[in-house]
Order: C-alpha cells, then sequence, then structure tokens
C-alpha cells in the first residue's frame, strides 16, 4: 500500500470498492457529483488535499493509508507517526500502562497493529510462561504466539473455536486496512495444524460452527478464551479498547486486549495467583 508512484485516481477506486460501494454511494455520502468523483478516479480531475481528507474520512480510510493518498495526490503528510515513547505520546503511554497495571490480576496486554506486544501486566506475563522460548523473544507477536503449536495453542481447551475466531478477526482486520504484512500473517497462521472441527478436517474459519455452542460461548454473545493451568482450565472473555479520534498514525494503531473471568472459578484462581505472586 505504500506505493507512492501510483496515482491518487486507482487508489481511491480501490478504497471505495473495497469498502463495497458504488461511486453513487460515495458520491452521496461525500455530498460531491457522481461525475466529479468519476473524474478524480479516472485522473480526469486532480483531488485537492482536502477532498482527498474528505473522501478518506467517508471510506473509514486508515490514517496510514490517508498519508498515502495525500503523497500520490501531491501533498505532504498530515498525520505524525511517531514512536510510543516520544515525549508527544508520554500522556498517552501513561494510560496504556494505567490501564494495564489496573487490570492485575485479570490479563491485559497493548498490541499494534500488526498484533506486535507492545506492554502487557504480570497476569498476561503468568500465562505466556509454557511457550517456547523463541516465540517470547522480542518483537513478539501475540496471533503467533496464541496458535502456534509450540505457543499457547496446545492448552487451549477449546483450540478450534478459538483459533476459528482470531483468524475471522484476522480476516476482517485485512478487509479493512488491506495491510500486507497482515495478509502475510494470515498465511503463516492458516498454515499451523488446525484441529479437526466436528470430527473433519476443516479448519473451521468459514463456516464450522463450535462443537459445543452452549458450552463453549459465554453467555451465548462471546467466544470465550479456555486455557489449561496448573489451577485448572479459566474461562475469559475480551474488550478491545482503541483511542478515540486519534490523529497520530501510532495512536490510531494501538489497541488494548483485556480479558476478564468467565466464571468464578477463573476469579478465584486469578486472585489466588496474583496474591502468590506478591
Amino acid at each position: 500500500m505504500m506505493n507512492h508512484a501510483r496515482p491518487v485516481g486507482p487508489l481511491l477506486r480501490e478504497w471505495r470498492q473495497r469498502r463495497r460501494l458504488s461511486q453513487l454511494d460515495l458520491a452521496c455520502e461525500a455530498d460531491i457529483s457522481t461525475r466529479h468523483l468519476s473524474f478524480l478516479e479516472t485522473g480526469r480531475a486532480q483531488p485537492s488535499g482536502d477532498m482527498v481528507l474528505h473522501l478518506s474520512e467517508r471510506l473509514d480510510i486508515p490514517l496510514r493509508e490517508r498519508n498515502v493518498l495525500l503523497v500520490a495526490a501531491g501533498f505532504a503528510p498530515v498525520f505524525p507517526e511517531r514512536p510510543l515513547d516520544d515525549p508527544a505520546l508520554r500522556a498517552a503511554r501513561r494510560a496504556v500502562d494505567l490501564v494495564l497495571k489496573g487490570h492485575e490480576p485479570y490479563p491485559a496486554l497493548a498490541v499494534d497493529r500488526h498484533w506486535t506486544l507492545i506492554a502487557a501486566n504480570a497476569a498476561v506475563d503468568r500465562l505466556m510462561a509454557g511457550a517456547e522460548p523463541s516465540l517470547l523473544a522480542p518483537p513478539v507477536n501475540v496471533l503467533r504466539l496464541a496458535l502456534h503449536p509450540k505457543g499457547l495453542a496446545p492448552r487451549t481447551a477449546n483450540f478450534a473455536e478459538w483459533r476459528a475466531h482470531l483468524l475471522a478477526r484476522l480476516r476482517h482486520q485485512i478487509d479493512v486496512t488491506a495491510d500486507a504484512v497482515l495478509i502475510d500473517l494470515f498465511k503463516e497462521l492458516r498454515g499451523y495444524p488446525a484441529p479437526p472441527a466436528n470430527g473433519s478436517d476443516t479448519d473451521g474459519i468459514a463456516d464450522a460452527p463450535p462443537a459445543r455452542p452452549d458450552l463453549d460461548r459465554y453467555a451465548g454473545v462471546a467466544v470465550p478464551f479456555r486455557y489449561r493451568t496448573d489451577a485448572g482450565v479459566l474461562s475469559f472473555f475480551s474488550t478491545t479498547t482503541v483511542f478515540g479520534t486519534p490523529v497520530d498514525v501510532t495512536l490510531a494503531e494501538l489497541a488494548i486486549e483485556a480479558f476478564y473471568p468467565a466464571d468464578t472459578t477463573t476469579t478465584e484462581a486469578l486472585r489466588a495467583l496474583g496474591a502468590a505472586a506478591g
């Protein structure tokens, strides 16, 4: 997607098609004429910087790719990308650390757009302890760690369902961002050994239902993560938190994954493990 040699028109058309919108749909959303939009996509007219940002907003294009469109149209990028330890992001990094620490004794972690681990609390460290050391060497990819046969997969009690959930989530992220790195990651993860679903050889990504939907879906509304530990099988459901209205690429791509106990057994076990760890 970082091919600056491509003109802006075809890039806009690709994003519109990726969002499954017709020219009429987008023109109505953007309050411009269909003819003008057609001229922009075919190169018969050149968009202003404001028009690029206006269309990008209507198409919900990630900030990183909005910069690509601006450059393709002959303008400078407007969304900065700073490392998380940059002084300008100090307050944001402090907020991330507070959320992770405050979530203990339950697991919580922060990841970037490629699922690279940025930070984690002590509860996550305890759950990852049994994985192959090479998978825990920075940079740690959380999805690779979760699905690798030498990672958390052997201890995931509902691995077929959890794997299908993670791959479906990654595929949706690819649909939204068209990120080449995520596409490669998806291919890699699909190549890992897949458990049979309902006695077949399917990997369960497209349409295979969970083996026991009455037990394997928390309260019937969420896919749980069920993990075997020395304290027994712990059951979690998770939430994802992102920064609201970010104008920095790094913040826009940062997400906090927080896991909550799905039953009292898990709650008590995590509290006991946290207390034992001091």
